[in-house]
Protein backbone atom coordinates (compact mmCIF):
# COMPACT_ATOMS: atom_id res chain seq x y z
CA UNK A 1 0.00 0.00 0.00
CA UNK A 2 1.46 3.86 -1.05
CA UNK A 3 1.41 6.43 1.64
CA UNK A 4 -1.09 9.04 1.61
CA UNK A 5 1.21 11.74 -0.44
CA UNK A 6 1.78 9.28 -3.38
CA UNK A 7 -0.79 7.82 -5.74
CA UNK A 8 -0.74 6.26 -9.44
CA UNK A 9 -4.06 6.10 -10.90
CA UNK A 10 -4.70 4.37 -14.55
CA UNK A 11 -7.44 5.27 -16.92
CA UNK A 12 -8.12 4.80 -20.46
CA UNK A 13 -6.26 7.72 -21.19
CA UNK A 14 -3.23 7.89 -19.26
CA UNK A 15 -0.90 6.77 -16.14
CA UNK A 16 -1.24 9.35 -13.68
CA UNK A 17 1.01 9.99 -10.85
CA UNK A 18 0.25 12.33 -8.03
CA UNK A 19 2.59 14.12 -5.25
CA UNK A 20 0.77 15.56 -2.94
CA UNK A 21 3.59 18.08 -1.60
CA UNK A 22 0.86 19.95 1.16
CA UNK A 23 0.31 16.89 3.02
CA UNK A 24 2.09 17.00 6.44
CA UNK A 25 5.29 15.02 5.82
CA UNK A 26 5.96 16.20 2.32
CA UNK A 27 5.26 19.71 3.44
CA UNK A 28 7.39 19.77 6.68
CA UNK A 29 10.39 18.22 4.03
CA UNK A 30 9.99 20.76 1.99
CA UNK A 31 10.50 23.51 4.52
CA UNK A 32 13.53 22.12 5.55
CA UNK A 33 14.63 21.68 1.72
CA UNK A 34 14.11 25.51 1.64
CA UNK A 35 16.11 26.10 5.00
CA UNK A 36 18.64 24.62 3.45
CA UNK A 37 18.31 26.28 -0.22
CA UNK A 38 16.26 29.34 -0.28
CA UNK A 39 15.33 28.71 -4.20
CA UNK A 40 14.06 25.15 -2.98
CA UNK A 41 10.87 26.32 -2.01
CA UNK A 42 8.97 23.58 -2.76
CA UNK A 43 5.43 23.86 -3.96
CA UNK A 44 4.32 21.10 -7.00
CA UNK A 45 6.54 23.51 -9.37
CA UNK A 46 9.81 22.65 -7.48
CA UNK A 47 9.11 19.45 -7.32
CA UNK A 48 8.88 19.23 -10.76
CA UNK A 49 12.27 20.81 -11.24
CA UNK A 50 13.58 18.65 -8.23
CA UNK A 51 12.21 15.18 -9.94
CA UNK A 52 13.57 16.94 -13.43
CA UNK A 53 16.76 17.01 -12.07
CA UNK A 54 16.88 13.67 -10.22
CA UNK A 55 15.48 11.57 -12.86
CA UNK A 56 17.86 12.94 -15.33
CA UNK A 57 20.93 11.87 -12.47
CA UNK A 58 19.14 8.57 -11.59
CA UNK A 59 16.95 6.91 -13.48
CA UNK A 60 16.42 9.04 -16.75
CA UNK A 61 14.34 6.28 -18.93
CA UNK A 62 11.47 7.29 -16.63
CA UNK A 63 11.65 10.89 -18.28
CA UNK A 64 11.11 9.13 -21.20
CA UNK A 65 7.43 10.05 -22.43
CA UNK A 66 6.72 11.26 -19.14
CA UNK A 67 4.71 14.92 -18.91
CA UNK A 68 4.44 16.71 -15.66
CA UNK A 69 1.38 19.40 -14.82
CA UNK A 70 2.62 20.90 -11.59
CA UNK A 71 0.79 22.98 -9.15
CA UNK A 72 1.06 25.03 -6.12
CA UNK A 73 -0.10 22.25 -4.23
CA UNK A 74 0.22 18.82 -5.90
CA UNK A 75 2.63 17.47 -8.63
CA UNK A 76 1.04 15.20 -11.32
CA UNK A 77 2.77 13.42 -13.95
CA UNK A 78 1.74 11.22 -16.67
CA UNK A 79 2.24 8.91 -19.21
CA UNK A 80 0.73 7.72 -22.23
CA UNK A 81 -1.23 4.13 -21.56
CA UNK A 82 0.40 0.81 -22.83
CA UNK A 83 3.89 -0.70 -23.18
CA UNK A 84 6.47 0.03 -20.24
CA UNK A 85 4.86 3.09 -19.56
CA UNK A 86 2.57 1.59 -16.38
CA UNK A 87 6.21 -0.31 -14.92
CA UNK A 88 7.72 2.87 -15.39
CA UNK A 89 4.90 5.16 -13.48
CA UNK A 90 5.34 2.46 -10.64
CA UNK A 91 8.86 2.94 -9.90
CA UNK A 92 8.42 6.99 -10.53
CA UNK A 93 5.79 6.59 -7.07
CA UNK A 94 8.93 4.19 -5.62
CA UNK A 95 11.22 6.62 -5.88
CA UNK A 96 8.98 9.79 -4.51
CA UNK A 97 8.24 7.57 -1.82
CA UNK A 98 12.25 6.02 -0.99
CA UNK A 99 13.15 10.12 -1.21
CA UNK A 100 10.45 10.94 1.69
CA UNK A 101 10.97 7.99 3.71
CA UNK A 102 14.65 8.98 3.33
CA UNK A 103 14.42 12.82 3.87
CA UNK A 104 18.14 13.01 4.31
CA UNK A 105 19.04 12.36 0.68
CA UNK A 106 16.72 14.83 -0.65
CA UNK A 107 18.92 17.17 1.78
CA UNK A 108 21.85 16.29 0.86
CA UNK A 109 21.06 16.53 -2.90
CA UNK A 110 19.57 20.35 -2.44
CA UNK A 111 22.93 20.96 -0.11
CA UNK A 112 25.21 19.73 -2.75
CA UNK A 113 23.96 20.23 -5.96
CA UNK A 114 20.59 22.64 -5.11
CA UNK A 115 22.12 25.01 -7.62
CA UNK A 116 22.04 22.78 -10.63
CA UNK A 117 18.57 22.68 -10.14
CA UNK A 118 16.49 24.69 -12.26
CA UNK A 119 14.31 25.86 -9.21
CA UNK A 120 11.07 27.42 -10.71
CA UNK A 121 11.39 31.39 -9.75
CA UNK A 122 10.02 34.78 -10.36
CA UNK A 123 10.91 38.30 -10.77
CA UNK A 124 9.61 40.85 -9.02
CA UNK A 125 10.52 44.29 -7.56
CA UNK A 126 13.96 43.08 -9.11
CA UNK A 127 14.51 40.17 -7.10
CA UNK A 128 13.95 36.79 -7.70
CA UNK A 129 11.04 34.50 -5.72
CA UNK A 130 10.22 31.00 -5.14
CA UNK A 131 6.35 31.09 -6.69
CA UNK A 132 3.79 32.08 -3.97
CA UNK A 133 6.28 33.34 -1.67
CA UNK A 134 4.67 36.72 -0.94
CA UNK A 135 6.58 39.67 -2.38
CA UNK A 136 6.43 42.72 -0.63
CA UNK A 137 5.17 46.20 -2.41
CA UNK A 138 3.67 43.67 -5.07
CA UNK A 139 4.58 43.38 -8.80
CA UNK A 140 3.55 40.29 -8.40
CA UNK A 141 2.85 40.05 -12.30
CA UNK A 142 6.63 39.65 -13.82
CA UNK A 143 7.32 37.34 -15.72
CA UNK A 144 8.49 33.64 -14.61
CA UNK A 145 12.13 32.93 -15.05
CA UNK A 146 14.45 29.72 -14.03
CA UNK A 147 16.86 30.03 -11.93
CA UNK A 148 20.33 30.03 -13.60
CA UNK A 149 22.44 26.95 -12.84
Amino acid sequence: MMPDYVKVNKSADRIDIWFYNENDKPFSIGEKMCEINENAYMNGYNWDAFFNYYLAENAPDILEGLESDPEAGSYTAFYEPGGENEKKAERFAQIIISLIEHEDELYRIVREKGDEIEWDLFLANNKMYPRNFTVPAGNLNMPRVKAAG
